[in-house]
């Protein structure tokens, strides 16, 4: 634990020092950090919960992520600037941002499930003016990785259909409207209840999670792309549901090289990437209004470990936020 020495500044963070089950993971007081060349120094006012917080506490991401503890969870957020390292020209102190905060090779991995970060300052950008932090806090990596996994991997273009499995989640909420910004066609799979929601966010037809299954559901349509958000047999199905010669893009679990190969589809695992440039693309979407936020709900950073377990549980529709110091 990055336990504070004599005299040192402390703050509130959910800092673990070995993996263990979400149910067991608390806030604890560890030392403040201070920024250094080109960094600054944010007041965290709202943290996004992610189905990889509770994965990278279990220690299933091991095999993708580099490691080293103390390890802070959490990796998106929104917040005030209160202090800059030398170097900084972009962003000063009272300044709104959000941003995909993590880093890993660093001495201590700083996560955004604690009261300050100190993070280089082209991971951040300006919070558009009548965008609340809570809002802003829901956006940054589920954002980057629709983009990046429609477009960059995906290679989604106008005119085509592109089914999206997972659709009424944090991240499937905006690929369906990523997608329709794109000209494609939008087939949103997901859980019975959401029908009014993802049609309100522009999906063409909603159909239920079972239904990748039954190819008779689509009436004999094959989408050019498949962005599966859940994995497992989800996945599979999605090999066997997509056009051959046509595109799977998945954000959990590795798809089957082999089938994929003898379907001619090509298929791949992504990982969301830090992009300055994404985000402030993400902000101007904002600040147009062309982008429908997710159902939001907050709760308390206390209450990390019941809103890791709802996210590991599927049981959240939109996104979930831990409340730090808004």
């Amino acid at each position: 634990m990055m336990r504070p020495r004599n005299g040192e500044r402390v703050m509130r963070a959910v800092c673990i020092e070995s993996f263990r089950p979400a149910a067991e993971v608390v806030v604890s007081e560890v030392a403040t950090p201070e920024p250094g060349p080109g960094e600054v120094r944010v007041r965290i006012a709202y943290a996004g919960v992610n189905p990889v917080d509770w994965k990278i506490c279990q220690g299933a991401m091991q095999a993708v992520f580099p490691h080293r503890f103390p390890l802070t969870l959490g990796w998106d957020a929104s917040g005030v600037v209160d202090r800059v390292g030398p170097g900084v020209s972009r962003l000063q102190p009272g300044r709104r941002v959000m941003g995909y905060c993590r880093q890993y090779g660093t001495p201590v991995e700083r996560g955004t499930y604690a009261e300050y970060i100190c993070v280089p300052e082209d991971l951040l950008v300006p919070v558009p003016d009548g965008l609340s932090l809570k809002a802003a806090a829901s956006l940054p990596l589920p954002f980057l990785t629709a983009r990046q996994a429609l477009i960059e991997a995906g290679g989604l273009k106008a005119g085509e259909t592109v089914a999206i499995v997972g659709a009424a989640g944090g991240v499937g909420s905006l690929a369906v409207q990523i997608a329709r910004l794109q000209g494609a066609r939008v087939l949103a799979y997901s859980r019975p209840g959401s029908e009014a929601y993802l049609t309100a966010l522009g999906a063409d037809r909603v159909l239920g999670n079972l239904s990748l299954f039954d190819a008779d559901a689509l009436g004999g349509e094959q989408p050019d792309l498949i962005f599966d958000c859940i994995g497992g047999e989800a996945l599979s199905a999605a090999l066997e549901r997509v056009r051959s010669g046509g595109r799977v893009v998945t954000i959990t679990g590795e798809p089957d090289v082999r089938r994929a190969d003898e379907r001619g589809v090509r298929a791949e695992r992504i990982v969301a990437k830090a992009n300055r440039g994404h985000l402030e693309q993400l902000a101007e979407l904002c600040e147009r209004g062309q982008l429908q936020l997710p159902q939001i709900e907050a709760m308390p950073l206390e209450a990390v470990a019941e809103a890791l377990g709802r996210s590991q549980r599927s049981a959240v529709r939109g996104k979930l936020v831990l409340e730090v110091a808004p």
